[in-house]
């Protein structure tokens, strides 16, 4: 947004610190929300911070779920938190509540950036000429933590073929843990619909992923329900 103001700085403990508990999904303030999207369309730059104070918990929680690296999962809320500070025209009222659509970018986000967090590291995994590297004995839990990170890469692109409907509350309850009645507040859709899209979308996901995850799919898909 042409001259607006410096954003404000990193919080001091980073972005995990965040306020002293996470915000009660269900003890939504809609029109306060509205009222600092405002003020940073307006370009009032304490406006993020507060907006921050309200979300970032949040933000943070659903982030650390999906990157697993803190670090990771703190550069992707500062980079939500800062695009929409440059540029507040991307979130639209019209659309739905703020708080659902921030937390669908950060869920974005965080996927794009194990994405290329991934990527990096096959194009950069050192080889000797005779191979040796790869031959290395693996290490303590090296099997479980390669078969969680296949469960987990299958699970989001399960997740990715089902309607946007049943995507978005299973995303939240996968990745935010957020129980059914907390998706419900969160989204403003009934709990009797919430409950309606997950099973549905848990049986469609048992369907994706059995023939690549067998069991342990069937097993994962059942936990979300």
């Amino acid at each position: 947004m042409a001259g607006i103001a410096d954003p404000p700085d990193r919080p001091e403990h980073g972005w995990a610190a965040g306020p002293a508990a996470r915000r009660d999904p269900s003890r939504r303030d809609d029109a306060g929300d509205a009222r600092l999207v405002q003020r940073i369309v307006s370009g009032d730059s304490t406006a993020l911070s507060e907006l921050y104070d309200r979300f970032g918990r949040q933000a943070y929680s659903l982030a650390r779920r999906i990157c697993a690296d803190e670090g990771l999962a703190e550069d992707v809320v500062q980079e939500v938190f800062l695009a929409f500070w440059r540029d507040p025209s991307r979130f639209d009222p019209a659309k739905g509540r703020f708080g659902t659509w921030l937390l669908t970018l950060v869920h974005h986000k965080s996927v794009d950036a194990v994405r290329r967090e991934s990527a990096i590291r096959r194009r950069t995994v050192p080889a000797s000429e005779d191979g040796s590297e790869w031959n290395a004995p693996p290490g303590p839990g090296a099997d479980e933590g390669a078969i969680g990170a296949l469960v987990a890469g299958h699970v989001r692109d399960a997740l990715d073929q089902l309607p946007a409907d049943q995507r978005k509350v299973l995303a939240l309850a996968y990745y935010g843990g957020y129980t059914q009645r907390e998706v419900a507040a969160m989204t403003g859709v009934p709990l009797g619909t919430v409950k309606s899209r997950m099973f549905t979308g848990v049986a469609k996901l048992r369907n994706l992923l059995a023939p690549v995850v067998g069991d342990t799919g069937a097993d994962l898909a059942g936990g979300l329900s």
